[in-house]
């Protein structure tokens, strides 16, 4: 059986914290960030975790 492979998209948009939660990065960050408040720009800094909805496909995509 040959091994599973790693989505690469995935792989560079997710990665696994030690306790098992997925860290994912804001959308709405990357470009006409002049119309976007400070606290709202401030508010998509902050490290999000993928829901617990979408953890099964995303830890599949991944390969763990």
């Amino acid at each position: 059986m040959p091994k599973m492979k790693t989505h690469r998209g995935a792989a560079k948009r997710f990665k696994m914290k030690k306790n098992g939660t997925i860290k994912r990065g804001s959308a709405y960050r990357s470009h006409i960030l002049t119309k976007k408040d400070q606290k709202r720009k401030r508010n998509l800094r902050k490290p999000k975790v993928v829901a617990a909805v979408d953890v099964k496909e995303v830890r599949e995509l991944l390969g763990k």
